[in-house]
């Protein structure tokens, strides 16, 4: 995708572009105008909700625009941020269907508005007839005594740089010549033009007439409002750990010093947040044993996420993994290191929490007066009590729970993850969300919602920064295909941002308990190329820990969540290495950091899947190429049919693929090549797209 050039100039009226009226942001009732414009993109619920994008990201821009009759017409999206007054305008350009389009460099964070203006183009009409005529063989004297009229008119508007421009413009129309003839002096230099002809067919030529008054019959569609992120927000790479498993020593549970201690662990294999579930005081009412059993036994250290107990409630922590001031050294230390320390949210109360007794009012009640747990029938969690959202006293409700989110703020946090928000009002989360991004945009919220797909969108719409996904349920080739382009390829992709997990301390699927090493290296390799965002449960993920709880069961056996668990890091089993390498993949190719160029191609074997993605600049293209075994057990083999246009590469020319896991060169010539994988060595190939050939070996990888 070629960034559009960004033309500075006047507005329609003549004004200097940064004073540009904010009435222009909409058609003036009563007024009419030839050209139509419908379907504006991005654009969510109509215009009721903001797009989502990213600093550095490039906005795609389109709209159908079309008019009655053969003129020609100017199109432009006018761009600037919520802070700014200065409109910067990005010249459109004309795809198949009168659907236009460009892309707009995004370059603040926070909310942005932008338009597209469309008008009759006389001037480019005018040179498109010109040169059909000329290429025709026609006699062409008059149309360019026309032409010499119209720059003529436009001089009457121009400042003085552009009136050298537009004089010698109209000295070269105003003597009969061929459209063809060789131009220099400043109309060359100002045009970068050779020749009249392409001078003529200059973007920034055509917008500067369309400036000084050659256009006319202006349409202007609705205002369409975009919220940008930081970069994390679009491309992020999480690693969940359980503080009190973070120390070494058996028997002993682990502190916020311990997992300061694993921070070089985890900047090695490339993670840059760090993902801690609830941290503070566990209630001791109800609570959980070992693999979740109803009953505890003395010492068991119950769920972090039944959250409260004497020693305080959400804005308290847990007194065995230290202080304030401990924590605070971590999110610094975390913070050195480029990784953001993220908290799970989870705005529940163990039965023990202060608010229990403080505003019993915040809570349903059953019939005989008592605290209703949490349910999912037939499930019953007798340590949880939810929250009751709409209570008379619902508003000093949300007013302290945004009080917790602001408390964390205050403390470092920027990221939280939060847990089954669709289980709260949505109007809750979107006043809640609103607010915090108010005075801190930078704020990334995960949201944890695995439940029906319209629920999860809305809880995107409304200000989630990203989303779980059902990528751990997506296993087959049709499977994930279809998946991507649902959240690729439809209007779901303008706010939605995928954060793929192969597993979680809740998900432990079949495929993953029966897969071995290659179930874990593919889905792994999946999750960190098809996703921008992705994360891992560890060190669960990296040590492979697959056995269930119990037969049909999704839940690990020994589960973090009711038990402090020494993990030896050293395990020569250790997926660490592996995946530290496709994390260094993914930080120097900026084509992995982003979702809208994944294109699948087809293969004769459908346990292998190829995907690619690209990132243009005008500096250059970064394209990759992934294909993955599917078989956890056996190698597999195919033909790959690569859609070559999606890698840059002409027909007819050699190419060569890089694999960046193996650090082996093949040269491949036309779309059709074959591979072979073996989940016993590695499932997959991350290929570089190299399209200059060099040395390399013939034909597709062993």
């Amino acid at each position: 995708m070629a960034t559009s050039q960004t033309v500075l100039g006047r507005g329609a009226s003549g004004e200097a572009e940064g004073g540009q009226p904010e009435a222009s942001d909409r058609a003036r009732p009563g007024e009419w105008a030839r050209p139509v414009i419908e379907h504006v993109t991005p654009r969510v619920d109509g215009g009721l909700r903001p797009a989502k994008t990213s600093v550095g990201e490039l906005l795609r821009v389109e709209a159908d625009v079309f008019a009655d009759g053969h003129d020609e017409l100017w199109c432009e999206v006018r761009h600037r941020p919520d802070r700014s007054r200065a409109w910067t305008r990005h010249p459109m350009r004309l795809g198949l269907n009168d659907r236009w389009s460009c892309v707009v460099p995004i370059e603040a964070e926070g909310p942005h508005r932008f338009l597209v203006r469309a008008l009759v183009d006389v001037f480019g009409t005018w040179v498109h007839d010109l040169l059909a005529r000329s290429d025709a063989g026609l006699d062409v004297r008059v149309d360019l005594e026309v032409g010499a009229v119209l720059v003529t008119r436009a001089l009457a508007q121009a400042k003085s740089t552009e009136r050298v421009v537009l004089e010698a413009l109209r000295d070269h129309l105003a003597s009969p010549c061929d459209p063809d003839v060789a131009i220099g002096g400043e109309l060359g230099r100002w045009t970068n033009a050779p020749s009249l002809r392409q001078a003529l067919s200059s973007a920034r030529l055509r917008a500067l007439m369309v400036d000084l008054g050659t256009a006319r019959s202006e349409a202007v569609s609705e205002t369409v409002h975009v919220v940008a992120d930081r970069p994390k927000a679009r491309f992020s790479t999480w690693y969940e750990m359980f503080p009190r498993s973070a120390s070494p020593e058996p028997g002993r549970h682990g502190t916020f010093d311990d997992v300061i201690g694993r921070l070089d662990y985890v900047a090695r294999m490339g993670f840059d947040i760090l993902y801690l579930p609830p941290i503070h005081p566990i209630g001791r009412t109800a609570r959980k044993g070992r693999n979740g059993a109803v009953h505890s036994e003395p010492g068991d250290p119950g769920s972090p996420w039944a959250i409260g107990g004497p020693e305080g409630g959400h804005c308290a922590i847990h007194p065995e993994l230290g202080t304030f001031d401990d924590f605070g050294r971590l999110v610094r230390a975390a913070a050195d290191r480029g990784i953001d320390v993220a908290l799970d949210l989870a705005f529940q109360a163990s039965p023990d929490h202060p608010w229990v007794t403080e505003h019993p009012e915040w809570f349903a009640h059953r019939p005989d007066g008592s605290i209703k747990c949490a349910e999912n029938p037939p499930k019953r969690y007798e340590d949880i009590f939810p929250l009751d959202f709409e209570s008379t006293e619902w508003r000093a409700l949300w007013s302290e729970l945004l009080g917790v989110v602001l408390f964390w703020i205050d403390h470092g946090v920027t990221v939280f993850r939060v847990d089954n928000p669709h289980t709260k009002p949505f109007a809750f989360w979107e006043w809640l969300l609103g607010e915090v991004r108010r005075t801190h945009p930078h704020v990334i919220f995960l949201s944890e919602a695995f439940t029906r797909p319209r629920i999860m969108e809305e809880l995107a719409k409304i200000g989630f920064t990203q989303s779980y996904t059902y990528f751990t349920w997506r296993t087959t080739k049709w499977e994930l295909e279809t998946y991507m382009h649902e959240l690729t390829g439809t209007d779901v992709a303008a706010y939605f941002r995928p954060n793929f997990w192969p597993t979680t301390p809740d998900i432990l699927t079949s495929e993953m308990q029966e897969g071995g090493r290659g179930a874990f290296l593919s889905r792994f390799v999946l999750a960190a190329t098809l996703s921008a965002s992705y994360g891992i449960y560890g060190p669960a993920f990296e040590l492979q820990e697959h056995v269930a709880r119990e037969l049909g069961s999704e839940e690990f056996q020994a589960s973090e969540k009711y038990e402090v668990r020494v993990w030896d890091l050293e395990d020569p089993r250790s997926l660490s290495g592996f995946i530290g390498q496709v994390n260094r993949i993914r930080h120097e190719h900026a084509a992995l950091q982003f979702n809208d160029s994944l294109c699948f191609h087809a293969v004769d074997n459908e346990q292998i899947i190829a995907y690619s993605k690209a990132h243009r600049t005008p500096a250059g293209s970064d394209v990759i190429v992934v294909v993955v075994n599917l078989d956890h057990h056996n190698a597999q083999s195919g033909w790959i049919s690569l859609d070559l246009d999606a890698l840059d590469v002409a027909p007819g020319t050699p190419y060569v693929v890089h694999d960046l896991l193996t650090d082996a060169r093949y040269s491949w010539d036309g779309p059709h090549n074959f591979v072979k994988l073996d989940p016993a060595v590695v499932p997959a190939h991350i290929f570089s797209v190299e399209s200059t050939p060099g040395p390399a070996d013939r034909g597709g990888p062993p």
